[in-house]
């Protein structure tokens, strides 16, 4: 059964009109600021809202505590991620397989180095957070656009499929967590980006050898 939400974590409410949709992206990027500033600890909704410039009442309408607001924040960035990678896999459908993995790689890559710093500080953000309903829904939305354009390969038989998409997926994610996590500069990452490809795609020529 997925995992839920506990209600501590959830907003209060969704914005629905376009000053208040103002007003959370104005929340959300003070939130940011201070989590690159001072982490998660220095973290506070009162700060929060005076550097997004809005009354803690009108913080409160949204957002019940802090792990509620980085909570949040997460799910934006990986809903974000997640429609990349559905971008990605629609263009890549009936691309040979090997093509269609390094677009996957590039553009995983690309959307966590787009903020690096962000990119590290939400990986350090959720220790403090059951997300695992979170990670659930992430990872079941990616995994039907992956799978999908990998059963549309022309060059993979049917019955690699959800095992060729489990191994890639695991390896390309646990990767890019990893760089962040050693907090790897930009010619490390290259490098480690390089040889990610280069291993993914021995695998793949070994299917059906």
């Amino acid at each position: 059964m997925p995992p839920t939400v506990t209600k501590a974590l959830k907003p209060r409410k969704t914005p629905s009109q376009s000053r208040s949709r103002v007003t959370v992206d104005a929340i959300f990027e003070a939130t940011i600021q201070v989590l690159l500033s001072q982490g998660m600890v220095g973290l506070t909704t009162t700060g929060v809202a005076e550097r997004a410039g809005v009354s803690v009442g009108s913080m409160y309408q949204y957002f019940p505590n802090k792990q509620a607001l980085v909570y949040a924040l997460n799910d934006r960035f990986l809903t974000r991620l997640a429609e990349r990678v559905e971008e990605t896999c629609a263009r890549m459908l009936g691309r040979p397989i090997a093509e269609a993995t390094d677009a996957l790689i590039d553009t995983y890559w690309a959307v966590k180095t787009e903020r690096a710093e962000l990119t590290q500080a939400l990986y350090r953000s959720v220790a403090e957070l059951d997300n695992d309903a979170l990670i659930y829904a992430f990872a079941a939305r990616v995994d039907r656009a992956t799978t999908d354009m990998f059963r549309h390969a022309p060059d993979i038989p049917d019955d690699e499929v959800e095992q060729t998409n489990l191994l890639l997926t695991t390896v390309i994610y646990g990767s890019v967590r990893n760089a962040f996590e050693r907090g790897l500069g930009p010619q490390e990452i290259a490098v480690l980006k390089t040889g990610l490809k280069a291993m993914c795609q021995d695998h793949l020529r070994s299917i059906g050898s």
